[in-house]
């Protein structure tokens, strides 16, 4: 299995994973975490999903019986992670220890966050696409985490392939400068971070790996369409 993972410090176990390393085919070869939408003309067994998100939470030593997954639907929703259950919102955050959190996507900027400060070690995965990031979801889940955070952003689709129409470029110049869309391709990359360091996160780091360039490592919906695969960012507080 290929995990990317992020030194967050003390306390934090957090890893971006990639599409190796899993049981499912297809288009959802081979480390697949979503069971995706039920309009879908097929999905992944579910049988491969469970695999495979047990997997991730084997690999950075967490249970996956604990595991949280939101509903994802492009919101600003955070939401306390609670094992097993699942409600819709594009965020989650503990402050438990062992309460592994998953947020999935496939060009959507994946974002972990992790407190620094204070008496107790509080994390949060963010799904972040270009709604949610207009919707306020980042601002939304570092409110919620509070105190100095420092953020990670994981593979995204770049502005190498994000070809977008007026309809999503008019809101990004408006909210970040005309420089934000380049040729009818949006930095969502950029977006993602300049949102982060106006919160006050005390440090932004990125991978910069483009989802749709690397189909080695990563699923992406703007090259595959659908049905396809989802990877996601995991993270648990260490007991």
């Amino acid at each position: 299995m290929k995990l990317i993972r992020w030194d967050a410090g003390p306390g934090y176990e957090v890893a971006f994973s990639t599409r190796e390393g899993g049981v499912s085919e297809g288009p959802f070869e081979s480390l697949n975490l979503t069971y995706g939408p039920a309009w879908w003309d097929f999905r992944d067994a579910d049988e491969n999903v469970l695999e495979n998100r047990r997997r991730v939470c084997q690999a950075i030593g967490s249970d996956a019986e604990r595991l949280t997954v939101n509903i994802q639907r492009h919101t600003s929703v955070v939401h306390r992670a609670q094992p097993r259950r699942r409600e819709i919102g594009d965020a989650l955050w503990t402050d438990d220890a062992d309460t592994p959190m998953l947020a999935i996507g496939a060009d959507c900027a994946l974002v972990a966050l992790v407190r620094t400060n204070g008496a107790r070690p509080a994390a949060a995965v963010v799904h972040a696409g270009r709604i949610g990031v207009l919707a306020g979801v980042l601002e939304a889940a570092v409110g919620t985490l509070g105190g100095r955070i420092a953020a990670m952003i994981g593979p995204t689709i770049g502005p190498c392939c994000y070809a977008v129409g007026e309809e999503v470029a008019g809101p990004y110049r408006e909210r970040f400068g005309a420089g934000i869309v380049n040729g009818g391709r949006l930095d969502l990359p950029t977006a993602t971070e300049r949102v982060l360091s106006e919160t006050g996160c005390v440090s932004v780091e990125r991978l910069d790996l483009c989802t749709s360039c690397r189909a080695d490592l990563f699923f992406s919906y703007r090259r595959d369409g659908t049905p396809r695969g989802g990877h996601g960012v995991i993270a648990r507080v260490l007991g």
